[in-house]
C-alpha cells in the first residue's frame, strides 16, 4: 500500500474549507437578514431614511447607528430574545435592551425597545 500525497492533500484542503467556513456560522445569529422599514423600503439600501435595516452576526445596522446584540436571553415560550444593545451613532454611545421575535408567520420581525414596537418585513432578495 502507497502513501497518496494527492489524496491527503485534498482531505486537508476539505478540512480548511470547513474551518474557514466556522467564524461566520458561529457568529450568525438567528435573527440575520435584511428587514424593510417601510413597505416600499429599498431592500438594497440599508441603513438610510427610505432603505432597509439589517442584522448581521449578532450586530444591527439602523438609520445611521450600528448596536452589538449581547447577552442574549432567550424568553420562556415566546421564541422571542432579549439582547443588550451596545449602540453607537451620530458620534455618541450607549446601551439600552430590545425584544426580537419573529412574527406568527415568519415573514418578519418584531423589534420592542422601551416604550416602542416595530414590526418589519424580510427582504426576500436583498436586491429588491
Amino acid at each position: 500500500m502507497r502513501n497518496d500525497g494527492t489524496l491527503m492533500k485534498v482531505k486537508l484542503s476539505h478540512i480548511y474549507a470547513v474551518v474557514a467556513m466556522a467564524p461566520a456560522a458561529l457568529f450568525a445569529g438567528p435573527y440575520d437578514g435584511v428587514y424593510r422599514q417601510t413597505a416600499n423600503a429599498e431592500c438594497s439600501l440599508v441603513g438610510v431614511d427610505g432603505g432597509s435595516l439589517k442584522i448581521e452576526n449578532n450586530i444591527f445596522y439602523g438609520v445611521e447607528v450600528e448596536c452589538r446584540m449581547t447577552s442574549p436571553v432567550d424568553i420562556v415560550d415566546m421564541d422571542a430574545t432579549l439582547y443588550e444593545m451596545q449602540c453607537s451613532g451620530d458620534g455618541q454611545t450607549w446601551t439600552e435592551r430590545a425584544m426580537l421575535m419573529p412574527d406568527a408567520e415568519d415573514t418578519g420581525l418584531y423589534m420592542i425597545w422601551s416604550g416602542y414596537a416595530f414590526r418589519y418585513d424580510r427582504c426576500d432578495d436583498p436586491g429588491s
